[in-house]
């Protein structure tokens, strides 16, 4: 082969553009495989989801608890019975609380007056 030119020099083989016959071999297998992966996945998907669709329509269609409403269990704290924490009152007791924050409103006050104006 000519460098650069893509031409044939004369006397050599001409070769497929795929490679040798090994080469071509090699990829068709590799491809087969995968088309072959493939649909072996499509299909244990379809059987999961089959599955599960029949699962689906033998199931009670109103599962609940076997308890009546009313019986509901009085609600505890386990980390109170168990004497971690003290016991918290129901409702908090009042405290006292800090005074308010004291702000200055705009354009009062000493700090407004010592200000000097700006020149641009």
């Amino acid at each position: 082969m000519k460098s650069g030119t893509g031409e044939l020099a004369e006397g050599e083989p001409a070769i497929a553009q795929g490679g040798k016959r090994g080469q071509a071999m090699q990829r068709l297998q590799v491809g087969a495989a995968g088309v072959l992966g493939i649909v072996m996945l499509i299909g244990l998907v379809s059987v999961i989801e089959n599955r599960a669709q029949v699962t689906e329509a033998n199931s009670v269609p109103e599962a609940a608890s076997t308890t009546a409403p009313g019986d509901a269990a009085p609600q505890s704290d386990p980390l109170v019975e168990a004497g971690v924490v003290p016991d918290l009152p129901a409702t908090p007791t009042p405290t006292a609380s800090a005074p308010p924050p004291v702000l200055l409103e705009e354009g009062s006050g000493q700090a407004a007056e010592r200000a000097e104006p700006v020149v641009r």
